[in-house]
Formats: C-alpha cells, sequence, structure tokens
C-alpha cells in the first residue's frame, strides 16, 4: 500500500472514530464533573469503587488518546472493573479538543494552543485529595499514544506528585529529555509494540498528529530504548533483566520484559510486545490491523499495570 494512501486511511479512520464516538459524558452513571482552571472548565469523568473501603483511596489517572475521549478510554480500558475489584478511583480526563499537550508543541492541538495541562493535572490531584479521599501518596497516571505521551510528559515535570507512571504506546517527546527534573524517583512501567505504525518503536516523529490535521509531525519523539534509559538514569537504576512470559494465546504477538531494580524501591519496567500494533494490550481492537496493527492477548496491559502501580 503507497505510504501516502495508508496514512490517508489512518488520518480518516482517526476522524470517523473521534466524531462518531460517544459524547465524553457517554451514558454511564459515573460523574462527569467540571474543574475551573486558568479561566477554562474542563473536565472529568470520575469512577468510584462499589464497594465500601475505609481510608483513603488511590486514584489512577488514565489518558485518552489523540481524537479520544473519557468515555472511550473508559469503555476500553476496563479500569472502571478493576477499581471495583482492588478498590480504587479510576479517573479519566478530557483533553482540550480531545488532544493533551504532551511536550510535542504544534504537533497537538493543546499544545498548538498553549494549553497548561500540567498545570490542569496538577489541580486535578488536588481537588480528589480535598473532595474525594483520595490517598496523595497513591497517586498513578496512564494512557495511551498521545495521552501516553502525555502521561511521560507528567512523569518529568509533575513526580512530586505521582506514585508511578505507566505510559502505552507513548515514548518521552525527544524535547523532555534535556529538561526532565524529578523531584522524587519514579517508577515507570512502558508498553510498547514493536510493529507500531503511528508512534515507531524505533523514535522518531509521530505519523499522526492532531496538529497536523491528520498529517505527520515535525517533533520526535525519543526510541522506547533512548526513553528506557533516561528513567533508568534518572532513578539510579541496575541494569535490566530480561524475561519472556509464556505464551497465552497464537496471536502472533509476543512479549519480552526488562526490569530493572532502582534506588528507593523503585522499578522500570518494559514489556515489548513483539508485532504489536497502535492498540492497548488485551483490549479491542479498535479499527482495523491495516491501520493501527494487531492487539496481543499476551497480556491484559490494565492488570499488569494496576498490579505494577499496586506495588509502588
Amino acid at each position: 500500500m503507497p505510504r501516502s494512501f495508508a496514512t490517508t486511511l489512518i488520518c480518516t479512520a482517526l476522524v470517523l472514530t473521534a466524531a462518531c464516538g460517544r459524547s465524553s459524558a457517554g451514558s454511564s452513571d459515573d460523574p462527569y464533573r467540571t474543574l475551573d482552571y486558568a479561566g477554562t472548565q474542563r473536565h472529568y469523568l470520575i469512577h468510584r469503587p462499589t464497594a465500601p473501603t475505609q481510608g483513603r483511596l488511590p486514584a489512577v489517572l488514565v489518558f485518552h488518546g489523540g481524537g479520544g475521549s473519557p468515555s472511550d478510554m473508559a469503555d476500553n480500558s476496563g479500569f472502571d472493573r478493576l477499581a471495583d475489584a482492588y478498590g480504587f478511583v479510576a479517573v479519566y480526563p478530557e483533553g482540550i479538543d480531545r488532544s493533551w499537550n504532551d511536550g510535542r508543541g504544534a504537533d497537538t492541538r493543546a499544545g498548538a494552543a498553549g494549553i497548561d495541562d500540567i498545570g490542569f493535572v496538577s489541580a486535578l490531584i488536588d481537588q480528589l485529595i480535598a473532595t474525594d479521599d483520595v490517598d496523595p501518596a497513591r497517586v498513578y497516571a496512564t494512557g495511551m499514544s498521545n495521552g501516553g505521551m502525555f502521561t511521560q510528559h507528567l512523569g518529568c515535570h509533575l513526580s512530586a506528585k505521582l506514585a508511578a507512571i505507566a505510559p502505552v504506546a507513548g515514548p518521552l517527546p525527544a524535547a523532555d529529555e534535556s529538561n526532565c527534573v524529578l523531584a522524587q524517583p519514579l517508577p515507570v512501567l512502558e508498553i510498547h509494540g514493536t510493529a507500531d505504525p503511528i508512534v515507531p518503536y524505533q523514535g522518531g516523529v509521530v505519523r499522526v498528529t492532531s496538529g497536523n490535521h491528520g498529517r505527520t509531525g515535525t517533533n520526535p519523539v525519543l526510541s522506547v530504548a533512548a526513553t528506557q534509559q533516561l528513567w533508568r538514569s534518572k532513578n539510579d537504576c541496575r541494569q535490566p533483566v530480561t524475561s519472556a512470559p509464556p505464551s497465552r494465546t497464537d496471536d502472533g504477538t509476543s512479549i519480552t520484559i526488562e526490569t530493572s531494580r532502582c534506588t528507593d524501591n523503585v522499578d522500570v519496567i518494559l514489556y515489548t510486545v513483539t508485532n504489536g500494533g497502535h492498540t492497548w494490550p488485551g483490549g479491542d481492537q479498535y479499527l482495523p490491523q491495516v491501520l493501527v496493527g494487531p492487539v496481543s492477548h499476551q497480556i491484559d496491559a490494565s492488570e499488569t499495570i494496576w498490579r505494577f502501580f499496586a506495588a509502588h
């Protein structure tokens, strides 16, 4: 397939996905809340665990990808189910124009508009602590694609308020490499497919960007290997130990895990999904494989991420 034609198909599919998705509030009974920040009304969806609990609760912030919405992310990730099972608050923030200012400048609509998303998330965490009995020592962040890159960006600039991060299909934007300063050690779990056709595993420019109307970006991301090395360096980690879990199903993908033990009970872990696409492992094939690559069912990414968070 010619690259230009493939890119057109991807852009069209992503636009249709955004246009045909449910409204941001969705049909869930979970509250869709408003937070006034910097003169703008910002929004988020929140799910509290159904079983009664005592004391302050952990919170997992789950960031949608470009063109997505809070309800899309809640449906596709399954974190509501995990919140009920394990007793944490699942929070799905909403980006401006369905995008996040993730450090790639004008490659995203929010970046082009200069949106202070770091400040918004910081204020959101404060509100969750004040109004929802969230434990300030157990606030975690994860996200997919643009939301994954934004999760990395938050790790560099909001580590004082985060206990751990877990980006999926979103390496660190290269612009953050020289100004990533941690206020405290930060556990990191990263998941990325080697056959991702949109955010390259080897780094470079993202091939579909909201700020460029679906065209290729101009501000690169680091390779997955370079992203991991940055976090290992920041956390004073030992060299990684590699393992490969047994296959759970014959879906053409496999998992390799690189685990680095670091100071202060911190881990930096990489799940490489060989032949995996721009997808959430264990989730739905939300677009055809020709557009986003295959979904791996060797792991449930959400379960894997929560186990990592619960250990930190």
